[in-house]
């Protein structure tokens, strides 16, 4: 054989694993049963955590290059939708602990003061990796969440700031979208031009509608004022400042229009593969803030309004994280300037030959 054989126990480290499982409550000579089964739930959690992360480090090394080819391109997507499968496979496990009664838990919850899921640095970092805007983060007691780390922990998470992040990659990647300008088509532009069209012609149909009174007629017309000034925001530099600083965007304006034009043309061959990874990201926001809501609640479900073990406020903090937390909500916003299929540009012969796959320079 080429290499030396191995048993399934040894490849595993199977007895190393079992042995983790030490009950505090044994240790002090009262072992509740219940609290082996909350050790071993959060333990899985965090192997899936390191998982996830070792699946997220290979996407940002990727996505690190000046130039992704297409097969590694293939590879990021892949691996981001696996990351959605994970998390929502853990999304499952909430209801495993959930068997607990609240009685249940708090015949072991004095033993673990003040450890608190709080203090998982995986977690952090997770967070950190995918971009997640320290100005949206909810605070632990007046003070970040380094605060409930090890010195050693905090140098780790200071050092993981200092590198470009999930979000800050994936928008140096769609600015690099070649589409977006061509020598016969500016995205944009026609994308302008078919929002004013639309609106154009819905004025008309209020204004033409005999079924509708004077009063009536203005408030559509008022309504539909407001969606143009709306969508003239994303396409005046100015005006998208201003939705940048309160927050709706993060992204710059030429990686969003690289998202629009995606979301638009996904069913051109070319954009198949970017229009997955997009929904593979937004997936992987909902599941997180699926998995901070379901925790939320089964917090509430077992300690009511008390105190969490690591000193923070329960379940109104998850609440509120699950609220704030989100990475990637540009991507769930950009969905108010989706245009209607008819009302589309059409892309010219010559570019739309260039989004197939039998393009041929």
């Amino acid at each position: 054989m080429k290499y030396p054989v191995i048993s399934y126990n040894e490849y595993l480290q199977i007895d190393k694993l079992l042995q983790t499982q030490s009950l505090r409550s044994e240790e002090f000579g009262n072992k509740i049963h219940d609290e082996h089964l909350f050790i071993i739930v959060h333990q899985v959690y965090e192997l899936w955590f390191k998982q996830i992360l070792f699946e997220l480090d290979s996407v940002l090394e990727i996505f690190s290059q000046n130039k992704v080819s297409d097969t590694d391109f293939s590879v990021v997507v892949q691996r981001c939708e696996r990351i959605v499968k994970i998390i929502r496979h853990i999304l499952g496990q909430i209801e495993i602990l959930e068997s607990m009664t609240p009685m249940d838990f708090l015949d072991f919850r004095e033993y673990l003061y003040p450890a608190s899921g709080f203090q998982s640095l995986q977690w952090r970092q997770l967070e950190i990796k995918l971009g997640l805007n320290d100005k949206s983060r909810v605070h632990y007691q007046n003070a970040g969440f380094e605060k409930a780390l090890s010195e050693t922990e905090r140098q780790n998470v200071a050092e993981l700031k200092q590198i470009p992040s999930l979000f800050q990659l994936l928008e140096k990647w769609l600015e690099r979208t070649p589409f977006l300008t061509d020598k016969n088509f500016i995205f944009w532009q026609e994308y302008r031009e078919a929002v004013e069209k639309l609106f154009i012609e819905e004025e008309l149909v209020v204004k033409n509608n005999p079924l509708l009174t004077d009063s009536q007629k203005n408030k559509n017309l008022e309504n539909i004022n407001g969606s143009r000034i709306t969508f003239q925001s994303l396409f005046s530099e100015t005006e998208f400042i201003k939705l940048q600083k309160t927050g709706y965007f993060r992204l710059s304006q030429k990686a969003l229009f690289a998202v629009l034009m995606v979301l638009t043309y996904r069913h051109e061959p070319i954009m198949q593969m970017p229009f997955r990874l997009l929904q593979s990201l937004i997936d992987v926001d909902d599941g997180l803030t699926q998995w901070r809501q379901k925790h939320a609640l089964m917090v509430h479900r077992m300690l009511g309004k008390k105190i969490g073990t690591g000193g923070s406020s329960g379940h109104d903090y998850l609440k509120s994280a699950a609220e704030n937390h989100k990475v990637f909500s540009d991507l769930f916003n950009i969905n108010t300037f989706i245009l209607p299929r008819s009302y589309t540009p059409k892309l010219p012969d010559e570019l739309k030959n260039k989004m197939s796959f039998s393009f041929k320079a």
